[in-house]
């Protein structure tokens, strides 16, 4: 994906931003996201937990989820910002596999440091995909 060094810094820091909204009060991890569609919008999404912890969700899949519910369903770029840099679970990943293998996944820490930059692909190999679904 060639996306331009001040669309990877605006992504970055909208994630950064969004990030304080997150409502994690169990783990103390939030996380933010800002993802761009090949429309040009931008969708952000923070992590939401639960008391339930299997209830709780990602802040990829909350800008994924709102982005598809607005209409979209061609990703160009996610950014996700943590306090480490850490990088979207296997759930996010096979989210994100579902609209597109070629989405820029680009990882910062809570100071807006790119860390992780791949595609999709590269961040699943072997993805599940819609594809594989034969029906007999």
């Amino acid at each position: 994906m060639n996306l331009s060094d001040e669309m990877r810094q605006k992504l970055v820091e909208i994630a950064r931003q969004v990030r304080r909204w997150a409502y994690a009060p169990y783990s103390n991890y939030p996380v933010g996201a800002a993802l761009l569609t090949a429309s040009g919008k931008i969708y952000d999404g923070v992590n939401v937990e639960s008391a339930a912890y299997p209830t709780t969700i990602c802040a990829e899949r909350v800008a994924i989820f709102k982005a598809v519910s607005e209409g979209e369903r061609e990703f160009a770029a996610i950014a996700v910002v943590t306090h480490n840099g850490g990088v979207p679970c296997g759930a996010c990943r096979q989210v994100m596999a579902e609209f597109g293998l070629d989405t820029l996944v680009m990882v910062a820490d809570k100071d807006g440091q790119i860390t992780t930059e791949m595609t999709v692909a590269e961040l699943l190999p072997g993805a599940f995909r819609p594809e594989h679904l034969v029906r007999e």
